[in-house]
């Protein structure tokens, strides 16, 4: 190699570095921020689980609970505070079905509302910290921050997936929205998604209307966004179902989305933006609703449905 040619790659080393420096810097603060907002909102959902547990062990320790009831509620919590993180999902969600079937009519009206009160903080601090957790893994994702491993020796953060208390039972001071959506699969396994603002991208479905079930949502939707006449026994499920909170026109709402898997046999007729393959799925920095998507999509297309609605992101 000339002299030359040493100097001209110096050049365009010192280039790179120059350009990649500032970009990496920026990165890696905002990386190492992420990993800090996810460990603080961890810290607030075992705060509110914790206050849950307290709760609980307050309810069972009224003379109008049923002696198995209150034993059950007693040890549920007690394990739900000593598990480690591995299987804290596992004993935090059978607290939940127990405070789920618990009658409240038989316990103090300042007891129960303390108890919704706990109940609905666990819910909005599990969203608070698996909204961390996406935006973290999303940056994580990345390729140069893979490649550069900027995340250095910070441990990968990870979902938190419990149940939140069903809506019909104990109702969120929110108006409720219910919606059918559809998993629509060509043979190959992809999946057809629609874009929508901010690169994110969702299934096909809609709102339920008066007087629809949703399977009848789930048809007429798929009609009006892809063009598809389908009929009720081609629709699998529904297979999962998504709780949240949502905004829209000013107003936030509960809102519950129900997901339908559907096989097509001929995808270059169906009208949408893009057929996404697993692979596409996992590796992509866009944001992807549901966000269990990738990882539930083999299960489900393997025949995995169990009869009964799985609670996802």
């Amino acid at each position: 190699m000339t002299t030359n040619s040493i100097a001209a790659a110096l050049v365009v080393l010192l280039l790179v570095a120059l350009v990649l420096g500032p970009w990496l810097l920026r990165t890696a603060t905002r990386l190492d921020r992420l990993h800090v907002r996810t460990d603080a909102a961890w810290a607030g959902m075992d705060a509110s689980l914790a206050r849950r547990a307290v709760v609980a062990r307050a309810v069972a320790a009224v003379g109008s609970v049923p002696s198995a009831t209150a034993d059950a509620l007693r040890s549920a919590a007690d394990r739900a505070e000593l598990a480690d993180r591995t299987e804290r999902e596992a004993a935090e969600n059978e607290l939940s079905r127990l405070l789920g079937e618990l009658d409240r009519t038989a316990i103090p009206v300042g007891l129960a509302e303390e108890l919704d009160d706990a109940e609905q903080r666990v819910v909005l601090a599990r969203r608070v910290h698996n909204d961390a957790v996406r935006d973290t893994l999303s940056l994580r994702r990345r390729l140069l921050v893979r490649w550069l491993r900027l995340a250095g020796t910070a441990v990968r953060p990870q979902y938190f997936e419990i149940a939140e208390p069903n809506p019909d039972v104990h109702p969120l001071a929110l108006p409720r929205r219910r919606s059918a959506r559809l998993v629509l699969a060509d043979p190959a396994g992809r999946v057809l998604l629609f874009r929508r603002p901010e690169s994110s991208w969702v299934t096909p479905g809609g709102g339920v209307e008066n007087g629809e079930d949703l399977r009848a949502t789930a048809i007429r939707e798929l009609k009006e966004e892809t063009g598809l006449q389908a009929t009720e026994d081609q629709l699998v499920g529904p297979a999962w179902v998504r709780r949240g909170t949502a905004v829209a026109d000013g107003e936030t709402y509960h809102s519950e989305e129900w997901f339908f898997l559907m096989r097509v046999t001929q995808p270059d007729i169906v009208d949408g933006d893009r057929w996404w393959t697993r692979r596409e799925l996992k590796s992509t920095s866009d944001t992807i609703y549901p966000e269990q998507l990738a990882d539930l999509l083999p299960g489900l297309l393997a025949g995995n449905w169990v009869g009964r609605p799985r609670p996802i992101r």
